[in-house]
């Protein structure tokens, strides 16, 4: 095993140990998460070592945290408890390697990760905010406790190891056929209309991959095509607690291309959207992100059939725009001026890794 990731609580009773920090949504199924509590129960007493995974929804900063108002929504939650002895998995290899790692008195535990939950998702915070990005997160927390749920039993902070992971979804290893759109527009003052037709090569891209965008122009009004706008949004759309719903502009750029009265045009152009190009944007959708290590712009959400889309917390998805800025002939040439738009959508994910 090439890292291992541990958290030692402030009083040095507990040590959290994690082989991997991502496990992936395979749709159907979720990895198993594995893990290791290692303890020193000098200090103890009558308390008992419980071990929880969390997913819960942020949707404010801790210094938000005032008048008794918390800005967090637990999710789902499971707890185990682990000393004195309760909770005794089935031994994987990933058990094994991390005793050995522990040493003497380390006890297993693993969680089964239901496949409702949401994917890791945070909202980029804007230049000013401080605290932990708003969005969805997992965080596996070793504890001491007298009691496994009593709300009123405060848990002190130096009785806690937490580690924060992610669960995150690859690409599908089949891609699809590409989407495909066309438009028919007329204008006045024109006795014809502007034919505009596009497609996608594939259905699903990776993260910074290039987009080819094929499009087809047939021009027969009396007006002319003075430029190509392509642009992607970012739909976020929060179902946790509202309805909200954010669009948000993560690529634009404009093409000189024209295509005269009575034309045609046949053509291929590329974007690639990146979140290098969106670092300002607040709201902005991205993969959730671990402590000291960058990320992307969210990944599609994928869903299974029939799940409820309420406990998904946030939903995440992208739609490709070409627009056609048309304008006519003549003094008034510029105040007749219109757009001929098509849409198809699109799904941004990261590849399966190898084995």
């Amino acid at each position: 095993m090439a890292k291992v990731f541990k958290k030692t609580s402030g009083n040095g009773g507990l040590t959290l140990y994690l082989g991997k920090r991502d496990y992936v949504d395979h749709i159907n199924n979720v990895e198993r998460l594995d893990g290791v509590v290692k303890l020193d129960p000098t200090n103890f007493g009558d308390r008992k070592v419980f071990v929880q995974l969390a997913c819960a929804f942020r949707y404010g900063s801790d210094d938000l945290d005032v008048m008794g108002l918390c800005f967090r929504k637990d999710i789902w939650i499971h707890i185990e408890q682990l000393y004195p002895d309760d909770h005794k998995p089935a031994l994987s290899e990933m058990h094994e390697t991390l005793l050995k790692k522990a040493g003497n008195d380390a006890r297993p535990f693993s969680f089964d990760i239901p496949t409702n939950l949401p994917c890791s998702v945070s909202l980029q915070p804007g230049p000013d905010d401080n605290g932990k990005a708003c969005g969805v997160d997992f965080e596996v927390k070793a504890f001491l406790a007298n009691d496994k749920c009593n709300p009123d039993e405060k848990i002190e902070k130096k009785d806690t190891a937490r580690l924060v992971v992610r669960k995150i979804q690859f690409a599908p290893s089949e891609v699809g056929a590409g989407p495909r759109a066309e438009i028919c527009k007329s204008f006045m003052m024109s006795d014809k209309p502007v034919h505009l037709e596009i497609s996608l090569e594939k259905d699903l891209y990776f993260h910074g991959e290039t987009i080819p965008i094929k499009f087809k122009i047939n021009n027969e009004s009396n007006k002319t095509v003075k430029k190509i706008q392509i642009s992607v949004d970012q739909t976020t759309d929060i179902v946790l607690y509202s309805a909200d719903k954010y669009t948000k502009c993560v690529f634009s750029k404009e093409f000189g291309e024209t295509v005269e009265a009575g034309g045609t045009l046949e053509n291929t152009l590329t974007i690639v959207p990146l979140l290098a190009e969106n670092k300002e944007k607040r709201g902005l959708a991205l993969d959730g992100r671990l402590k000291d290590e960058d990320t992307n712009l969210a990944s599609t959400t994928m869903l299974r059939q029939g799940i409820d889309k309420e406990v998904l917390g946030i939903l995440v998805s992208y739609k490709l725009k070409v627009n056609l800025m048309v304008a006519g002939g003549g003094l008034l040439g510029g105040l007749t001026s219109s757009d001929v738009t098509a849409e198809v959508p699109l799904m941004l994910m990261h590849p399966k890794p190898e084995e």
